[in-house]
């Protein structure tokens, strides 16, 4: 894992003499962007000696708290770390107006350790045991959201943006409608200029199955950490252009309960030292080393839903006939199971991993589903016969179904020995801590829904 050189940010200097702040942005296992604005004459230093940042931010939880019961706050002095830049991701950030760039940052230890908390280096540890084994993933991030109203509704509540056209807000779902992606071309025309900047490559938008939701892919790549980065650069652009346009661009899994929920689909494929793909094959199904990889997602799905549905509202999503999967199933070119072979040439075999929510870390929901794929790879795992029609239907008769308890599903990842050896024995304890001190601090609130169901009742 690269670390910026000095000539990087000199070079970007003399190229960009209008630029007058950058952000430097930590991105930790909340998911949440975090760092500080400097002033131009500041950057150099920070390609120079890093930069110091408190070791509490590793932890904080969703809403920027800190989490006292990992060790990492007062029993630490709260304690600096270094972050340093991430090399050839100095870029311009139009998003936040023409004088403002951004990098992103890795944390180390004052010693040059890499953190093991940092999610990329969580990333980078499941990386080097492809590599040991003469192989490399090849993986992409296809991402659903929605354009919601900045403004939230008198009741406290989300609504759609009213079309830039008529002033309506959308009613239908529209999948695949052009007038939708039309009404959005502001908005993406500013997101596609952004990725462009950052050097994202961002493909086409389509409408998705629901009004105002929007789905866009990021290419292939074989540098895993680079397809995470892109994916969190990406997410970050899109908040901000949309706030631009007078929206909340949101990632939440299940914003509303009557539309479909958003999710994050994965693509993964497995190149040997020449850089041919072992998945290829002539059959729909792939070579038998696909199949192992589907059984290595297969066994550690339900250990890793505290990765792929992170928050409380990620358990909503897993609803039957909803585009998103409720057993731990696989197909060939079928979007009914959790593990789908999509169709295409031979050379492209490849799995989509239809789980994880769109409100997961990207660099970690890859950590964990590459962990998976070496685990099956590794022990030959047989994922059983594919699923041939309606994935639902089927599940719904086997009985087999995937976890949906967010408390549950923690319990599950922290007891997990196989996540512990590719993740991090630390790492794995810390998440567990983080996510508990987050679940006390959601049921601590008492929703209206409790007045509505218990006031008059109990």
């Amino acid at each position: 894992m690269s670390i910026a050189e000095p000539k990087e940010a000199q070079g970007f200097l003399d190229k960009h003499p209008e630029i007058e702040f950058f952000e430097i942005v930590f991105t930790n296992m909340a998911g949440v962007p975090r760092g500080k604005r400097l002033r131009r004459h500041e950057i150099m230093a920070v390609y120079e000696q890093g930069r110091f940042l408190p070791g509490s931010i590793l932890v904080n939880d969703i809403t920027g708290q800190d989490v006292e019961a990992t060790g990492l706050v007062w029993e630490d002095g709260d304690a600096d770390r270094i972050a340093r830049p991430i090399a050839g991701r100095l870029t311009q950030a139009p998003w936040l107006g023409p004088d403002v760039a951004q990098v992103p940052v890795s944390m180390y230890e004052l010693d040059g350790t890499p953190h093991d908390l940092d999610p990329r280096h969580v990333l980078k540890r499941v990386i080097d045991r492809f590599a040991a084994d003469g192989l490399t993933p090849v993986v992409a991030c296809e991402l659903e959201y929605y354009l919601v109203d900045a403004e939230r509704t008198p009741e406290g509540g989300i609504q759609l943006p009213p079309s830039p056209f008529t002033g309506d807000r959308a009613m239908q779902h529209q999948v695949y409608g052009l007038r939708e992606v039309e009404e959005a071309s502001d908005f993406l025309r500013d997101l596609w200029e952004s990725a462009d900047a950052m050097g994202v490559p961002l493909e086409g938008a389509i409408s998705e199955y629901a009004p105002g939701q929007l789905e866009l892919t990021l290419k292939h790549h074989a540098d895993a950490l680079r397809a995470a980065d892109d994916a969190v650069l990406y997410k970050r652009s899109a908040k901000g252009c949309a706030l631009r346009h007078g929206c909340e661009a949101t990632f939440m899994a299940k914003p509303f309960a009557d539309l479909a929920g958003s999710g994050m689909h994965l693509h993964v494929s497995v190149n040997d030292k020449a850089g041919k793909n072992i998945f290829a094959s002539e059959k729909p199904e792939g070579e038998p080393v696909l199949a192992h990889a589907v059984g290595g997602m297969k066994a550690l799905l339900a250990d890793s839903m505290a990765i792929f549905a992170p928050n409380a509202n990620s358990y909503r999503r897993f609803k039957a006939n909803s585009y998103a999967p409720v057993a731990p199933t696989w197909g060939v070119n079928n979007r009914t199971v959790s593990f789908r072979v999509p169709a295409g040439a031979p050379h492209t075999r490849h799995i989509e991993h239809r789980v994880a929510g769109a409100d997961a870390h990207p660099t970690l929901a890859l950590a964990a589903l590459l962990a998976a794929v070496h685990h099956g790879i590794a022990n030959k795992i047989d994922p059983g016969p594919a699923i041939v029609g309606d994935g639902y239907a089927q599940a719904a008769g086997s009985g087999e179904r995937i976890p949906t308890n967010w408390f549950a599903a923690v319990d599950r990842f922290a007891e997990s020995e196989v996540l512990k050896d590719y993740l991090g024995e630390r790492f794995v304890r810390m998440f567990s801590i983080v996510k508990r001190v987050e679940q006390e601090r959601y049921q601590s609130v008492i929703p209206n829904t409790d007045f509505d169901w218990y006031l008059r009742t109990c």
